[in-house]
């Protein structure tokens, strides 16, 4: 009896020991996957579509995420122009529509045909200025310097002759008498659209003109024609400052400015040629879809240092925070 009394006793301690040692706290989990304090780690695609002049800034933005945010998300930044991005995007094809110029109204109402508000379903962001830049053939030692009016004229249908076979000398006299060659972006970009509606004044841009898809097709017939002259973003300057030279721009006080990220803003002395850019967010699928959205705030994070490397002038502190603030309110 004595020994069961002893071994009944033994029992009772054992399990007091093991009750009391399972009060612990176990080890917090993360349930969004990563281990506990750390960003949650995520997965899928982000797709992001739309324009030419764009897409240095976007992919950089794009690459630093998967290396150094989410390495398991994949976000893929095609450069198809804007007015080709838009036909993806208002369909629900792509999660970010890139443009260079803002959204137009019927594109809007396209978009409120499938039951999608802008401001509402479809977040706009500015993303940075850029400066819409002139740029000559090196050798071109006469045209470095121009007036807005001198620029406007010379890209007009019929301004000099009917057949638009536009001469150095009839844009001042003392120039050479050589055919000037046209280049630009064609109808696709949004670059396109801007020059013609905001520069030109939708008026007729010279029949001549060659346009053309990719820009890098532009900077090399610019850079092998001596008496070239074609319009693309500063971005794309900037990354060919080897084969090209920019021209200039006198817009009305006599003092030329050239386009850098100091002159070029909405209240700065390139301000003329100045325009925002932007990228058009799906709401609905960054609510339902994580990686968008963390995409999204990224952007937020890195577009200002990532702005000045691609050729882009950023935005205000405030101003990318007004947008974070919109991005958060998301759920």
């Amino acid at each position: 009896m004595k020994k069961f009394v002893l071994f009944v006793f033994m029992m009772i301690s054992v399990l007091t020991f093991t009750a009391c040692g399972g009060n612990e706290e176990a080890p917090a989990e993360n349930t969004e996957g990563g281990e506990t304090g750390q960003e949650a780690a995520l997965e899928g695609s982000v797709i992001v579509d739309g324009s030419g002049t764009v897409y240095p800034l976007m992919a950089r933005i794009a690459e630093e995420y998967m290396v150094a945010k989410q390495p398991d998300v994949s976000v893929q930044v095609g450069r198809a122009g804007t007015s080709a991005g838009f036909k993806k995007f208002i369909p629900g094809e792509t999660d970010f529509s890139d443009a260079s110029r803002a959204i137009k109204e019927e594109e809007i109402a396209q978009l409120e045909e499938k039951g999608m508000k802008l401001g509402e379903d479809v977040l706009e962001i500015k993303l940075a200025y850029d400066g819409l830049t002139i740029v000559i053939n090196k050798d071109n030692d006469w045209a470095k310097e121009m007036t807005k009016d001198e620029i406007v004229n010379l890209f007009l249908s019929g301004k000099y002759n009917s057949e638009d076979k536009v001469k150095w000398s009839d844009v001042r006299p003392d120039w050479p008498a050589e055919e000037i060659k046209f280049y630009g972006p064609n109808e696709n970009h949004g670059t396109y659209e801007f020059f013609y509606e905001e520069i030109l004044g939708k008026q007729k841009l010279v029949k001549t003109a060659n346009l053309q898809q990719e820009y890098s097709t532009l900077v090399d017939l610019v850079s092998k024609e001596k008496n070239a002259i074609a319009y693309f973003g500063f971005g794309y300057y900037v990354s060919n400052q080897d084969k090209l030279q920019a021209v200039a721009v006198d817009f009305g006080d006599g003092k030329p400015v050239l386009p850098s990220l100091d002159t070029i803003g909405e209240d700065l002395p390139y301000s003329g040629f100045t325009r925002p850019v932007y990228t058009y967010m799906n709401a609905q699928l960054a609510a339902e879809k994580p990686e968008v959205l963390d995409f999204a705030k990224y952007i937020m994070e890195a577009a200002p240092q990532f702005a000045g490397e691609t050729g882009f002038a950023p935005l205000s502190k405030e101003q990318y925070g007004a947008y974070l603030e919109q991005l958060n309110a998301i759920k």
